[in-house]
């Protein structure tokens, strides 16, 4: 009996080993799982939270220069949509060297250098992109940039005055963004798709109504 006893007692002592192990193992997977998770939900959070920021910040900068880019068309016939795309293009939504610190919004270029700087640029030249530099006016504002940029459209290059006249003249902002290209503005083959591209994806032809 006494043997039959002690063989009893150790596999009641080997179950609950056993289910000991098994619990242990049971909450170190669930914390495994539980940190996993919440590592996966974090992330998620903080990647919504600066999407929702990037969002915010590309919205407050079109409202920014929206105002401007709309009375130069109601003045003018440029289109708005087309001057916030190029604004947004060209100035990386503002946050450009030039845009940022010299309120240049569309890359214009300047002789003068009481009113201009050397800065570094990317240019399309023969089937690729190089960086050189180039002499870039400087504005006191945006607001300033815009009324430039749309003396430009109006009056032309000192090589070309009539220019960019097709694209005060266009019809509509896909139209006024392929004359822009036609003439030379952007030596990047594709930047009248992109243009086009940015004003349906942030609804930009409503600025023109």
């Amino acid at each position: 009996m006494a043997k039959g006893k002690r063989k009893t007692g150790k596999r009641k002592s080997g179950v609950r080993f056993l289910i000991w192990l098994l619990v242990i193992i049971a909450l170190f997977l669930g914390v495994y799982l539980a940190h996993h998770y919440y590592r996966i939900w974090n992330q998620q959070r903080i990647e919504e939270q600066m999407r929702r920021q990037d969002r915010q910040a590309k919205q407050s900068f079109i409202k920014q220069v929206a105002p401007e880019a709309q009375a130069m068309q109601n003045s003018y016939h440029v289109y708005a949509s087309v001057t916030i795309a190029q604004a947004i293009l060209e100035s990386q939504w503002g946050t450009s060297q030039l845009a940022s610190q010299y309120h240049n919004l569309f890359g214009i270029k300047g002789t003068d250098p009481a009113n201009s700087k050397v800065l570094t640029t990317k240019e399309y030249v023969n089937g690729r992109w190089i960086v050189t530099k180039g002499r870039f006016r400087v504005y006191d504002s945006w607001s300033d940039s815009i009324k430039d940029h749309t003396k430009l459209m109006l009056n032309g290059t000192d090589t070309n005055k009539d220019n960019y006249q097709a694209v005060v003249q266009a019809k509509n902002y896909r139209e006024a963004a392929r004359a822009l290209q036609k003439a030379g503005y952007a030596t990047d083959p594709n930047y009248a798709n992109k243009l086009i591209s940015v004003i349906r994806t942030y609804k930009l032809y409503n600025y023109d109504k």
